[in-house]
Parts: C-alpha cells; sequence; structure tokens
C-alpha cells in the first residue's frame, strides 16, 4: 500500500529534523539557544515549514531547496549564510513558535516560510508586529499577505488555481457537468474548492455534485459512490497529494473512470502510490515543469538530481526561489535593516525557476507570474500548457 511509502518519508522528516539546520543550528531538545547576535561574519536566515508529520514531504522539499540554493550562493554581503531549518509539524502555534526562536534567540534577517497555509497565516500575523522580512515559498492562501507589507509570497494563489483550472476543465477539456470532492476542515482545500465552482458555472458549467470530508477521513466510499451516480465529466479534487492517493486509489477499485483534476496539492502523490495508474490521465496545475526547457529551470533539476538523487518537485523549486529572492534583496538593501530588505523585495525582477518571465511582485506582497498544467502519463508528470501573466 502507498503508506508504506508515505512512512519513508516521515522517516526522511525525521532525520532531516534531527540535523536542524544546514548551517549546525541547535536540536530538537537542547535548551540551549544561539545568541541573537549572529556575529558580523554571518548571515542567519530562517526556514519554518513542516519537516515531519503528515504534509512532511513539502516542508522537506522546500528546505532542500533552499538548502541548495544557499550551498550554490554561500555569502550575501561577503558574509557567510547560515540557513536554519525548524519544524512546524503542520501546526499553527508550532510555527509561531520558530519564528519567535529564530527571530528572538537566533538572531535572523529574514524568513522562509511557512510552506503550507495555515501556519503560514499564524506566521505572517506574528512577524508582521515585528517588520520581519518573511517569504512564504509555498503558502496559497489569499489571506497570508494581508497582515503587513513585510510579508511576500512566492507562489501563486489559491483563487488563481480555482479559476485556471475551471478555465482549462471547461475550455481546453470540453467538461461541462463536474464533480468537486473538498476537505471541509482544510482552508486550502476549501478555498479552491469555491473559487473553481464560482469560475467554472460562471462560464456555463454545471456542479453536479459538490461532496466534502474531514481531514483525518480515509473511507471516502459514500462521497464517490455519490458522485458516480451523477456521471460527471471530471472531478475536481483540491486536496493534498496524501487524500489524492487514498481517493484515487477506492475510486479505480469502484471502477470509477472519471477525468481526475487537481490542485499544486497534488505534487509528490505519484511518489506515494503503489498503483500509480488510479491516477493516469489526471491533470493538475502546478507553479513548474522539470520539462521546462528553460536555462533556469534546467540548471536547477540538474543541480537538484545530483544532490538529492530524485526530480525536484515544485516546493523544491519554490524554496529555492524563494532563496534566490531573499538573498538578492539584502544584496541590494546593503545591510540586515528590516525595512531595507522590505523595499528591495518590493524592487524584486529576477530570472526564477518558476515563472517563464522575471518575477516581480504586485503591491499586496504577491507574485506576477504564470502557471503550468501538468498531466500524468506513465505514471510520470508532463507539462501539458504553460502560460505567462497577462
Amino acid at each position: 500500500m502507498f503508506f508504506k511509502k508515505l512512512i519513508s518519508f516521515l522517516v526522511a522528516g525525521v532525520m532531516v529534523l534531527s540535523l536542524a539546520s544546514c548551517g549546525g543550528g541547535t536540536e530538537p531538545g537542547n535548551t540551549e539557544e544561539p545568541s541573537g547576535d549572529s556575529g558580523s561574519e554571518e548571515i542567519v536566515i530562517g526556514f519554518v515549514g513542516p519537516l515531519t508529520g503528515p504534509v512532511s514531504i513539502y516542508g522537506l522539499a522546500a528546505s532542500e531547496g533552499a538548502q541548495l540554493y544557499f550551498e550554490q550562493n554561500p555569502t550575501i554581503l561577503g558574509k557567510t549564510v547560515r540557513l536554519e531549518l525548524l519544524d512546524d509539524k503542520h501546526d499553527t502555534s508550532e510555527a509561531v513558535t520558530a519564528y519567535n526562536r529564530l527571530v528572538g534567540n537566533m538572531g535572523a534577517t529574514a524568513i522562509i516560510g511557512a510552506v503550507t497555509s495555515k501556519p503560514a497565516i499564524a506566521l505572517s500575523i506574528e512577524a508582521a508586529k515585528k517588520g520581519t522580512p518573511v517569504i512564504t515559498p509555498t503558502g496559497t492562501a489569499a489571506e497570508i499577505t494581508t497582515y503587513g507589507e513585510n510579508i511576500f509570497r512566492a507562489c501563486f494563489l489559491d483563487p488563481y488555481q480555482g479559476q485556471t483550472m475551471a478555465d482549462f476543465a471547461y475550455d481546453s477539456l470540453g467538461n461541462k457537468n463536474i464533480a468537486i470532492l473538498f476537505d471541509s476542515a482544510d482552508d486550502y482545500s476549501s478555498g479552491v474548492a469555491e473559487a473553481f465552482e464560482a469560475a467554472f458555472t460562471a462560464k456555463g458549467g454545471t456542479i453536479v455534485a459538490n461532496e466534502a470530508y474531514t481531514s483525518g477521513d480515509t473511507d471516502f466510499n459514500a462521497q464517490l459512490t455519490k458522485i458516480k451516480n451523477e456521471n460527471p465529466d471530471a472531478l475536481f479534487l483540491p486536496i493534498y497529494y496524501s487524500d489524492v492517493a487514498m481517493i484515487s486509489t477506492q475510486a479505480k477499485a469502484m471502477g470509477f473512470s472519471t477525468q481526475l483534476l487537481g490542485i499544486d496539492g497534488w505534487d509528490g502523490v505519484i511518489d506515494i502510490l503503489d498503483d500509480v495508474s488510479a491516477v493516469e490521465g489526471a491533470y493538475f496545475c502546478n507553479h513548474y515543469s522539470t520539462e521546462d526547457t528553460s536555462e533556469e529551470v534546467q540548471n536547477f533539476v540538474t543541480s537538484y538530481e545530483e544532490k538529492y538523487g530524485s526530480l525536484p518537485n515544485s516546493f523544491a523549486a519554490l524554496g529555492f526561489d524563494t532563496a534566490h529572492v531573499i538573498a538578492d534583496a539584502i544584496e541590494r538593501a546593503g545591510s540586515g535593516d528590516s525595512a531595507a530588505i522590505v523595499e528591495a523585495i518590493k524592487t524584486t525582477e529576477l530570472p526564477v525557476v518558476t515563472s517563464k518571465s522575471p518575477l516581480k511582485f504586485d503591491e499586496g506582497g504577491d507574485p506576477i507570474k504564470g502557471i503550468s498544467i501538468i498531466k500524468i502519463v506513465d505514471g510520470k508528470h508532463t507539462l501539458d500548457t504553460q502560460s505567462n501573466p497577462e
């Protein structure tokens, strides 16, 4: 079963957590904290994300991307960069605690994180009080960047995902009747589901079934039976990869042949499924594709594969890009002053892995960038379409 593979990711998370940071920071349980003065020859960058737990694949990948960037670019303003990794376990209170440790005890100049939306919201609220430069690499909830001008994101937003997949389903796939199955306990899932429904029905499509479940559920047969009886053109699953694995496996066992559609939370599903045919032919939107032939993408993919022995998912690419944005901003600011760094981030215009055009930020701290549609073919991600921002 795919659960065996999932366990391997959790074990990997524990191993990464035991290292605490690529710069040799504190280990979990160690009561000795580094001084808030990071020293004149060192710049501390903090990373907050789920390094253990049910969505650790996201935090581990994003942290690997950030580590890779700083290994390739180990200094800023002539000073050595120390990247401190702290585990928020996909928990809001843990994210706030991690932020306060990084800024209050470790002297972090800027923060990469959090990785998932709810912890990112909690961290952003706290960071807005102090003006610390914060960029979430992967938190897609629209609310995240509303708390202060020092909060940014490197990824596209949930409403954009919903709109994109509604347009793609209706215009490109010709779907007119679609069912939705979402996690009602998760803001990320319910938010994208709502955006998709609004956009799809506005185009003239019909939502023939709108079924919900709650985080932690493992039996989806009741919802899938209702959906199957409505005979939709497609089933939209705006959820995380672990739930996609369970739902697609159960759907296949029921003889479900409906087209599956998803969002960026799908990234990683083929790594935990024993039978990848459960998602064969599915489409989902994502931040980039390893098949993109641009020099920026291919250099990143090659260096990541050499270091980690696998293809980088979108979370790794966004972690890499976020590190790049922070390093560039500090360099242009000319110091570790928070206000100066924030102003420098606002004027960012960088070639990055996850955008065909140079990355810029709008007035709200959100990126101006395109999106990729991925199709799963023969158990692999293939690039179907790619767009630039209009």
